[in-house]
């Protein structure tokens, strides 16, 4: 099996949430209203689906063994890339919640950030999904032996197991202080 399954799999997941975002920008725009119930969704679906457990098995699996791997410059440019898209779109998220939090406040100036935010991560994670899709996952899996693409699918399950774990530990620590 092509250990990248799984993150494909993800990928789909993730394109249905910006489906849903993009219609929920468009009410936001007809309406001038949003819905702070759904952007706390779509941040702790980002920030644990998207970045945690995707990116992160990207990055911490996915990644470390392809920089042993001696990669192409175009391959090596491209995962550089990855990375600092990564990188861009915590920041994205980050600027999102913040304006969230001054539209509760009822600072009416953070509608328009809240609806540029939304409208920026329906254009990030499509052509960041594309890029990984057809210009870096599947070319190089012809970096790996079959073995070594087992051993790291096997890896990305046990990532997959500790994250739930990791998440509600930290909520229940949180709760306790």
């Amino acid at each position: 099996m092509i250990p990248i399954g799984p993150l494909m799999w993800e990928h789909r997941l993730i394109e249905r949430l910006i489906a849903r975002t993009i219609t929920e920008e468009r009410r936001i725009k007809s309406s001038g209203k949003a819905d702070p119930f759904f952007i706390d969704a779509v941040v702790d679906f980002i920030r644990t689906y998207a970045d945690h457990c995707h990116h992160g098995k990207e990055e911490d699996i996915l990644f470390r063994e392809l920089a042993k791997k001696g990669l192409s410059p175009e391959h090596q440019r491209i995962m550089e890339e990855l990375v600092e898209e990564h990188r861009q779109g915590r920041e994205l998220v980050q600027r999102l919640v913040e304006a969230k939090d001054r539209y509760t406040s009822k600072d009416n100036s953070a509608l328009m950030d809240i609806q540029e935010c939304l409208a920026k991560l329906t254009v990030f994670y499509p052509r960041h999904i594309e890029k990984e899709d057809k210009r870096f996952f599947y070319p190089c899996m012809e970096y790996f032996s079959k073995e070594e693409k087992n051993a790291m699918l096997e890896e990305f399950w046990d990532f997959d197991r500790r994250l739930i774990h990791e998440r509600y530990g930290k909520i229940v620590d949180d709760l306790e202080i």
